[in-house]
């Protein structure tokens, strides 16, 4: 008699087996197949990224290089003249030459003040912007016309000093004078503080080589992108 009550009870625990499995199935999923979803789940993102970042330095890179081509079409209030090396108290050969152009387009009458900017780096006795002014005065500019931008270490920096010395005296548009792939950052800079801003690239600052101009164009890309993203 015991026999067929165990038979019983064995068929009702398969049976209840049975159906808890038809309600909850088992995830026969394997652990490999769920790692590689991710994986392929990250590097598609980060390929998407790879080419969001590509595409905004391919667009930013051709906006560098129209930018590079502009020539002040209207006067201005001012002349700003980024700073470069100076060595004991003389502008390098880079400076020098931003400093011509900015000397011709005074004598053009395109702006009667220059700005020159620039901090001291690493010489305790000599900053860009003061060595420049003094190179201008030599070359003939009154001393009233120029202003010396002394405190700015780096592009942006020298970018909002020029734009606190216009609003305090009272002037709006700018002709910015720089090495032709760095204006299109200088014009975001200053137009970024209200100023308005119009283009005047050093002659033959241009890379020589198709290689070099590439790197000139992204580095400046990359700069600018890093300014956007708020990085110091």
């Amino acid at each position: 008699m015991g026999s067929p009550i165990y038979h019983h009870e064995t068929l009702k625990s398969i049976h209840v087996r049975r159906s808890c499995s038809e309600i909850m199935p088992e995830d026969h999923t394997p652990l490999n197949q769920k790692k590689s979803w991710w994986m392929r789940s990250w590097l598609l993102f980060l390929l998407a990224a790879l080419g969001a970042l590509l595409l905004f330095l391919g667009i930013t890179g051709l906006r560098i290089v129209r930018a590079a081509a502009e020539t002040p079409a209207n006067k201005a209030d001012v002349i700003a003249i980024f700073g470069a090396a100076e060595y004991s108290g003389h502008p390098s050969p880079v400076y020098k030459a931003r400093l011509d152009h900015g000397y011709e387009l005074f004598e053009k009458g395109m702006a009667p003040v220059v700005i020159t900017t620039g901090g001291s780096g690493q010489d305790p006795d000599f900053s860009e912007g003061g060595v420049g002014k003094e190179y201008l005065l030599r070359r003939g500019i009154p001393e009233k016309d120029l202003i010396a931008e002394t405190q700015g270490s780096d592009t942006a920096k020298s970018a909002a000093r020029v734009a606190n010395i216009m609003r305090t005296n009272g002037m709006r548009s700018c002709i910015a004078v720089s090495d032709a792939y760095h204006l299109f950052r200088i014009r975001a800079l200053l137009e970024h503080e209200g100023v308005l801003v119009e283009l005047a690239p050093r002659p033959e600052s241009r890379p020589r080589s198709t290689w070099e101009r590439f790197a000139a164009v992204m580095r400046e890309a990359l700069s600018y992108l890093a300014w956007r993203a708020g990085l110091p």
